[in-house]
């Protein structure tokens, strides 16, 4: 019986899996002939009506010119209906104030205050190494000359920012108070997560118009859920028993939130800042299109006159922006690692001994200013509301320094940004584009470059997708086809919602362009599926490769997404292949991360018992773990999809074509806001076509629980 027993595990084990693979081999055979079925429909159908052609422009509904009506209204009466007068104007004029305050208040601090200031919160939050990168962060905004305008994002993102938090912290909490207020809530922050960033710009154009109030407004709205999620979160972790503990000792429900749940959930409150934060810096350039100016600004004129450099330039000031916010706040929160003593140097260098007198020279001083701080603090112990201060003596003294610095600096004159210090690498960049386009567009006289492999996208995937999809097949068969796959994905209710989402396009006047768009999100879908999924199993295969990439993946979704424009520009010119390959670079992460995680996430029994019965490691990875971890990689197909789709817009600003481009018309010019905002809902029909066909597709591979 002893002897017997290692074999029998492997065997049950084995026996489970092969019954598993068994089913899906079943499902696939069945799935197999409904296809060759649905296939044979759908040539019937193109071979009888092979003459009708795209949708009739006849049957689209003047939606445009209603809304572009209700824009001409909203100008007229924006002075004299009680609506704007009473809510619309005051809201835009309070938020114009507080932005203008803030804006003024950044700029009249000297560049040096302002660079100390981002020093101090930094090393604050995670230690003095990183005080001084943040230092040096902050002055690379005045190196390159755009500090005016970084300040000016500052301020938009402070705004934002700051609304986001006052509406969201609150909403949280009573979200996590009341089950059906949240139950209430939800749908709400699902179809606000699910939108793409730039729908929400249109409306808001038509209400307030093209200024920086509507930036901030939109920015709000995309950047709001986190906050609000978090915060529930965070107080529905804390432990019942601590909450228990203070009401058995006489706390009322208010002094519990206040003094117990709303501190212990301050790390995942801080959080979802963190996640506001990104996400209101990632509209950024897209609010530039409706006037918020600052760093977006720059990118965008950058983009549309081809100084390819500039927009670098701005563009890394926005990256250096977000990856300082981004860190202080995860400091904040508790997720940043803080130095136990003070360290300048990587560890690596520690054993030097210069570096080692260095640290100790700067531990003296360090410590010499706390007892000088704490002398400083001392008389604020007993004044009410300053006793948290008084406990930390660097940031009194700080503090104090920038005060103390700005009043003189106040008293003897602003001191601009000094011009030796200031430098320029666009020109560099731009020599760099011009010479990329001279030698590598076709190299060594031979017609492989980056003019053959945009020639060969474009003329042998994009070009034949959209006129397949445009005008070869009629446009009955496409949502028969649409419609099909709905049915046998979801059932009756999936087929009706995609038939009502595809016909929506013809009737919305946007047929054609949605088919420009379809075939260029499939062919970046399928790029980076082709990428994505080899990168995600080689990583799941080795550590030291998994390793290796995870910088380059964490740069790729840190980033913010238009920035991913410029270097593609520098290759391959502006046009669909540039907005293609960006939106390529920009989902990788999700299918590479997604297929590594669920290869790793195969039972180690299941992968050694393949072995066990004399698999090689390519006959296990092809029969044993892709099979079983299909419903990841297919989730990582399904965000794929969506963030391709999330860079239409962005895509549009480069001449990516499509409804990308027409958005982008429609934002730039208020005379066009309708045909820009049925293009916007265009997108939105689009993407939630494609969710709720592959959602229902990753449920199919999804296991029953309780299955095999």
């Amino acid at each position: 019986m002893t002897a017997e027993a290692p074999a029998t595990e492997p065997s049950r084990i084995a026996g489970a899996v092969e019954t598993r693979l068994a089913l899906d081999r079943r499902r696939r055979t069945r799935s197999g002939s409904e296809l060759v079925v649905g296939l044979a429909l759908v040539v019937a159908a193109q071979l009888a009506l092979s003459a009708v052609g795209g949708f009739p422009e006849s049957w689209a509904v003047p939606l445009a010119d209603w809304i572009d009506e209700a824009r001409r209204w909203v100008i007229n009466n924006q002075t004299t209906h009680w609506s704007f007068s009473l809510v619309f104007n005051p809201i835009s004029d309070s938020i114009d104030w507080g932005l203008r305050t803030v804006e003024r208040f950044l700029l009249w601090l000297p560049w040096y205050v302002v660079a100390a200031a981002g020093a101090m919160v930094a090393t604050s939050a995670l230690g003095m190494r990183a005080g001084l990168l943040a230092a040096a962060g902050v002055l690379y905004f005045g190196a390159i000359g755009l500090w005016e305008e970084s300040l000016q994002t500052v301020a938009l993102m402070t705004v934002a920012v700051g609304i986001s938090v006052a509406i969201g912290v609150p909403v949280g909490i009573a979200s996590a108070r009341y089950d059906r207020f949240q139950r209430n809530v939800r749908p709400l922050l699902d179809a606000m997560q699910t939108l793409p960033a730039f729908v929400y710009l249109i409306p808001v154009v038509l209400l307030f118009g093209v200024a920086r109030v509507p930036a901030i407004i939109a920015t709000v709205i995309y950047a709001l859920p986190p906050v609000i999620r978090l915060t529930d979160l965070g107080i529905r972790t804390v432990s019942p028993a601590t909450v228990e503990a203070a009401e058995m000792f006489g706390a009322t429900p208010r002094q519990t939130l206040r003094k117990v749940q709303f501190p212990l959930a301050l790390p995942s409150v801080l959080t979802g800042i963190n996640q506001t934060i990104m996400m209101a810096l990632s509209i950024v350039v897209i609010a530039a299109l409706i006037g918020a100016g600052g760093l977006g600004q720059v990118v965008l004129e950058s983009l549309r006159r081809l100084f390819v450099g500039r927009a670098l330039e701005a563009g890394l000031a926005i990256v250096v922006l977000a990856m300082l916010m981004d860190r202080v706040t995860h400091g904040a929160a508790g997720l940043g690692t803080r130095r136990r003593r003070l360290r300048l140097m990587p560890d690596s260098l520690e054993r030097l001994g210069f570096v080692r007198a260095i640290e100790g020279a700067l531990g003296s001083v360090d410590r010499a200013l706390c007892a000088l701080g704490a002398v400083l603090a001392r008389p604020m112990r007993h004044a009410p509301g300053l006793a948290p201060l008084a406990r930390r003596p660097r940031w009194v003294l700080g503090l104090l320094a920038l005060v103390v610095t700005t009043v003189v600096s106040a008293v003897l004159g602003r001191p601009e940004f000094p011009s030796a210090f200031t430098f320029s690498f666009a020109s560099a960049m731009d020599w760099l584009v011009d010479w990329v386009r001279d030698n590598l567009y076709e190299i060594g006289g031979t017609r492989f470059g980056t003019g053959w492999f945009s020639d060969s996208i474009t003329i042998y995937a994009v070009t034949p997708l959209r006129e397949l999809f445009s005008t070869d097949l009629a446009w009955p068969v496409v949502v028969l086809a649409v419609a099909l796959a709905g049915w046998r994905l979801g059932g009756v209710p999936l087929a009706m919602f995609c038939t009502a989402c595809v016909a929506g396009l013809g009737f919305l006047g946007m047929w054609t362009l949605s088919m420009d768009t379809l075939a260029q999100v499939i062919v970046a879908v399928v790029m980076a599926i082709i990428c994505g999924i080899p990168l995600g199993v080689l990583a799941a295969r080795s550590d030291r490769f998994e390793r290796m990439i995870k910088p380059v993946l964490d740069f790729l979704q840190t980033i913010p997404s238009f920035v991913l424009l410029v270097p593609v520009i520098i290759m391959f010119n502006v046009g669909r292949i540039p907005g293609i390959i960006a939106s390529v670079l920009y989902a990788l992460p999700a299918a590479t991360r997604l297929t590594n995680l669920g290869i790793r996430q195969v039972e180690g029994e299941a992968t050694e018992a393949s072995r066990a019965f004399g698999a090689t490691r390519g006959q296990t990875l092809r029969k044993v773990q892709l099979p079983l971890a299909a419903p990841s990689i297919i989730a990582g197909i399904n965000q794929t999809v969506m963030l391709v789709l999330a860079m239409v817009v962005i895509a549009g600003l480069v001449g990516g074509g499509g409804l990308g481009l027409e958005t982008v018309k429609g934002l730039r010019r208020t005379d066009s806001v309708g045909s820009g905002f049925v293009a916007g809902l265009a997108i939105v029909l689009l993407a939630m076509l494609l969710d709720r066909l592959l959602q229902a597709w990753t449920r199919r591979f999804t296991p029953v629980e309780g299955g095999p």
